[in-house]
C-alpha cells in the first residue's frame, strides 16, 4: 500500500497549524511555502480536510485554514481517511472461486486465510493511526526538538501577507 504525498503534506500542515497564534488563519500558499510545495495541490488536500471537519476554511483576504477542533481530537486516521478515503487497502477478489474446487456458493472473503490475515493487518494499522492524535505528534516533536514551535511561528510571522 502506498499513500499519496498529500497525506504527508496534510499531516505536516495540520501540525504547523497547532503552533500558529490562536485564531490565526493560514492560507494554502503560506502553508505550501513552508515546505516549498505546490500551493494549488496542497489547497486540494486542505479542502479535503475542511470537508472532513478537520480544518475550517475562511474565504477572503484575511481568510485561510485553521484547525476545526483541538489537536487531541484529530487522529492520524482522520487525516489519512480525509485525503485517501475510507477504501480498504486489500481487496479480496475471491480468486479461490476460480481455482480448482472453487464454488460459487462460498464467500471466500470470509474463508480465505490470506484475506483474513490482510484484514487483521489493516485493522491493526488503522487502530494505530486512530490511537495517535495530532497532539501526540506535536508533543513528541516538541520533546525531541523544543525550538520547533517558536521557529515555525517565527517563519510564518516573517512572511505575513
Amino acid at each position: 500500500m502506498r499513500m499519496s504525498e498529500g497525506v504527508e503534506w496534510a499531516l505536516h500542515s495540520c501540525l504547523n497549524l497547532t503552533w500558529t497564534e490562536s485564531g490565526e488563519a493560514m492560507t494554502a500558499a503560506r502553508l505550501a511555502a513552508f515546505y516549498d510545495l505546490p500551493a494549488a495541490y496542497l489547497n486540494k488536500q486542505l479542502q479535503a480536510l475542511a470537508r472532513a471537519g478537520i480544518l475550517t476554511s475562511t474565504p477572503g483576504p484575511r481568510g485561510g485554514f485553521r484547525l476545526a477542533r483541538p489537536p487531541e481530537r484529530i487522529s492520524l486516521l482522520d487525516v489519512v481517511t480525509a485525503i485517501e478515503g475510507g477504501v480498504e487497502a486489500f481487496r479480496c477478489d475471491e480468486v479461490l472461486r476460480k481455482g480448482p474446487g472453487g464454488r460459487e456458493d462460498v464467500d471466500y472473503r470470509t474463508l480465505c486465510v490470506i484475506s483474513q490475515s490482510m484484514r487483521r493487518a489493516e485493522l491493526a494499522w488503522r487502530r494505530e493511526l486512530a490511537g495517535t492524535t495530532l497532539a501526540d505528534i506535536r508533543a513528541t516533536v516538541e520533546e525531541r526538538h523544543p525550538g520547533t514551535p517558536e521557529s515555525t511561528r517565527s517563519w510564518f510571522a516573517s512572511r505575513r501577507p
